[in-house]
């Protein structure tokens, strides 16, 4: 569950922070005297047994984190430095892993160590705010940063769409803190480089509203394309999430993904996929928690996930998760996960059955 040339894709960043300088006289002095310089590093390893035993050592292709079988592994490293400004600000962070390996593996070279590489500045005195290049994705609630959220392994949800985007994003919180809007102008469907012959922009939009510390509600979308000119077929996709913490020790989640695509350029038929997930967590002590998850993805056009088969893929997923603190900064986790196909599209041995299963553990260390 991703191609402007890249100096000129370099070229119009730079531009964007001249503006900005331009824009903001004294942007300078501000950067000087704020000081809000800090860095932040990750590093999960991972160990997955897939009980289909695959030859190759990789899980079926609908993962793309956490997918090598029976060896340790490192699926996210990075190193990040922020600048935090009352009107500029800046990220640029750079990884290695599986997760870079195979999720960025339509970007060529170092393109592919790029976690996020960005810079926005306050445009008046309201909290709005334009950002540009590499950044993490507007769509979905689980991202590259595991010990952020409840699975230790991502959905099919998370892992068939973006993770990482291209572009410029216009955002807006509000005073209160309890409604965040953007629109954004992307390269395309989980690019850092534009597609070859592509010469159109997607497009996307974010609106999220916090009522209170404990309830999240998200809308998300693009509009957009993933192939060049010639045979381009539109892409229109939504998604849309929500959390809830109800106490100290109970949270839920629910998310809902629906996107469609034309079957080919200029036709008005078009293949429909959804997903569904549901989540709950439960927190023992400060140290150990528990949760579940249930999915649903269907894609019987291929668009998104083709199976190993060749059969329409429609899979049912439950994943079980236990994770302990053993020191601050220093998470470990375990987890059982199954999928289950209304037909066989996964492969064991060579042929085709409807079932997968994994356990997967992983250490987590962050500072």
């Amino acid at each position: 569950m991703r191609k402007l040339n890249g100096s000129y894709g370099r070229s119009i960043l730079i531009c964007i922070c001249m503006g900005a300088l331009l824009y903001c006289p004294d942007l300078s002095a501000q950067i000087d005297s704020a000081k809000a310089i800090t860095f932040f590093g990750y590093i999960e390893g991972y160990y997955s047994y897939d009980l289909a035993r695959p030859e190759d050592k990789l899980k079926p292709p609908c993962f793309y984190s956490f997918n090598r079988h029976n060896e340790p592994n490192i699926n996210l490293a990075f190193l990040k430095g922020s600048y935090q400004g009352s009107r500029f600000r800046a990220n640029a962070a750079f990884m290695a892993g599986t997760y870079s390996q195979y999720n960025l593996a339509r970007e060529p070279g170092l393109l592919k160590n790029i976690f996020e590489l960005n810079a926005g500045f306050k445009i008046g005195r309201k909290n709005i705010w334009l950002d540009a290049g590499v950044m993490p994705s507007h769509v979905g609630f689980e991202g590259a940063i595991g010990k952020d959220f409840w699975s230790l392994t991502r959905s099919l949800m998370a892992e068939n769409s973006p993770y990482v985007e291209t572009g410029i994003k216009l955002g807006y919180d509000t005073d209160n803190g309890k409604w965040y809007l953007a629109v954004l102008l992307l390269n395309g469907w989980q690019r850092i480089r534009k597609l070859p012959g592509y010469s159109m922009p997607s497009f996307g939009h974010q609106v999220q509203f916090k009522p209170n510390a404990k309830v999240v509600i998200n809308s998300s979308s693009f509009v957009g394309t993933d192939y060049p000119d010639s045979v381009r077929r539109m892409r229109y996709f939504h998604n849309l999430f929500g959390t809830w913490q109800l106490n100290g020790k109970w949270g839920l989640q629910g998310a809902f993904d629906i996107g469609m695509e034309q079957e080919q350029k200029g036709s008005d038929r078009y293949h429909v996929w959804h997903t569904l997930l549901l989540g709950v967590q439960y927190r023992w002590t400060d140290r150990f928690r528990t949760a579940l998850r249930a999915e649903y993805y269907r894609d019987k056009g291929g668009v998104m996930i083709s199976s190993e088969t060749g059969a329409p893929f429609s899979v049912a997923g439950l994943s079980a998760n236990a994770d302990y603190q053993l020191l601050r900064k220093l998470l470990w986790r375990i987890e059982m996960r199954g999928l289950f196909g209304q037909e066989e599209v996964f492969l064991k041995n060579g042929s085709g059955v409807q079932a997968n299963s994994a356990i997967t553990t992983s250490l987590s260390f962050y500072f």
